[in-house]
């Protein structure tokens, strides 16, 4: 277990003669309020999240939290920031993450080590390319069972899942035009209407 001049959304990438950052070079990055990340050894700085923003990670959590209130056995609900550390290279703070009851193992004070069952990113004009392109196909190779992209420019929940074949493609896209309501098969009977959850805030 690991010891828990950029653009803001974009990669810093080391220069030639650098070796690829790890979760030490990780734990030296500021606490300036912004969200800072590693992937494959690579900075990504995303900065402070907008209102809407947050009140869409807040409903998120709140119903999932209700939800494991009465499923208490089912496993626990995080939101940002708490590092995920996948490997030495990889740490992220995903806006929600669920974690679990037959994973509890990977929780430890300082952080989450190893792949949660389910990663949830709000979208934002900064870090849309890094959530739909780069997180994707980490979250596909550390065995991410399920990954919400929340859009709120469009109103859609892009629902990425992992098949009995091992690949995640993407399952579904739910939306608030057509009344649709987000569920998982990882909470049975977790209900998320998307005129509720896109309500005007």
């Amino acid at each position: 277990m690991y010891d828990a001049g950029v653009e803001e959304g974009q990669p810093m990438h080391p220069t030639p003669e650098d070796t690829r950052l790890t979760y030490d070079d990780f734990l030296l990055f500021p606490d300036d309020g912004k969200r800072h990340e590693i992937i494959d050894g690579v900075h990504f700085v995303t900065p402070s999240p907008t209102v809407r923003h947050q009140v869409l990670v807040g409903r998120l959590y709140y119903a999932i939290e209700s939800y494991l209130r009465e499923h208490f056995a089912t496993g626990r609900v995080f939101f940002a920031r708490l590092d995920v550390v996948f490997t030495r290279w990889d740490v992220v703070e995903p806006d929600l993450l669920f974690v679990a009851a037959d994973q509890s193992g990977i929780i430890t004070e300082k952080n989450v080590q190893g792949a949660p069952v389910l990663v949830v990113e709000v979208l934002s004009p900064s870090t849309r390319k890094t959530d739909e392109q780069i997180k994707r196909r980490l979250f596909e190779r550390e065995g991410v069972r399920e990954y919400w992209l929340v859009d709120p420019e469009f109103d859609v929940v892009n629902v990425f899942r992992r098949k009995s074949d091992g690949s995640f493609p993407r399952d579904g896209e739910l939306s608030r035009e057509t009344h649709d309501v987000l569920t998982t098969p990882l909470m049975p009977g977790l209900s998320i209407p998307l005129a509720e959850l896109f309500a005007s805030t």
